[in-house]
């Protein structure tokens, strides 16, 4: 009995099912990803007052905390040995070598200033050093570890950053590492508060930062704040090897 062979048609046919149906079943995903994302709500509300690209703020001024790295600088220079970079310990010290440890932790740099200051100068009596003039001392943060703001997640790798004090949601999500199920379209940013205070969310039109250049919700970022990237379905290995169809 003579074996049917396919026709060039048949061939044909066989071969486009084989190449559409990927497409159609990664078409379909992509369906269901956007309505899983119109599930999501865009949280907060857009505050044309807070600080933002093109109209930054200084922060406050700086409060000593664990972890930062503090220049300190003494005059006459008859007092020796005190290290010029200490590091603030987790119980709130630095070392003054043979001065002893001094607290500093929530003090801003003026009252550490004074605080290393009167140590120093009781240090020198108790040695009978002869000073040529009063004990002063210059603090500057020399690296800040203890502020940092967080991006946040299903649509990010989570992660803290530090402050550098010119931090905006552009250039947060720029440092993150963006997932591609992310929804920037839908991101917020929540600012922490004393316990009792409404909750302040304010929402970020990423569109109009990309697209348009409005920096209206191009927020500046302080130390504690969320930036939250939702996310939605994880991309299906059909959808990822041949794109998304959105």
């Amino acid at each position: 009995m003579p074996v049917a062979t396919p026709t060039k048609f048949g061939r044909s046919t066989r071969r486009a099912f084989l190449f559409a149906g990927p497409l159609v079943f990664a078409g379909g995903c992509t369906l269901r990803r956007r309505h899983a994302e119109r599930q999501v709500k865009q949280l907060g509300h857009v505050d044309p007052t807070q600080h933002r690209e093109m109209a930054l703020t200084a922060h406050p001024m700086h409060v000593i905390e664990p972890s930062d790295t503090l220049e300190v600088r003494v005059r006459p220079d008859s007092i020796v040995g005190i290290p010029l970079d200490s590091v603030v310990a987790a119980d709130g010290t630095i070392d003054l070598s043979f001065a002893g440890r001094v607290y500093v932790a929530g003090l801003p740099l003026d009252q550490a200033e004074a605080v290393i200051a009167q140590r120093l100068t009781e240090f020198a009596a108790a040695r009978k050093m002869k000073l040529s003039e009063p004990v002063e001392v210059v603090v500057r943060p020399e690296e800040i570890k203890s502020k940092y703001y967080y991006v946040l997640g299903k649509g990010v790798s989570p992660a803290k950053l530090p402050v550098t004090g010119r931090d905006t949601v552009l250039e947060a999500i720029l440092a993150s590492q963006v997932k591609s199920n992310a929804m920037l379209e839908k991101a917020y940013v929540v600012r922490p508060h004393p316990m009792g205070l409404p909750d302040q969310v304010l929402a970020v039109d990423w569109i109009a930062i990309r697209d348009r250049g409005d920096v209206t919700t191009n927020y500046q970022l302080f130390p504690g704040d969320r930036l939250v990237i939702p996310g939605g379905p994880e991309p299906g290995l059909i959808e990822t090897l041949f794109g998304s169809l959105r």
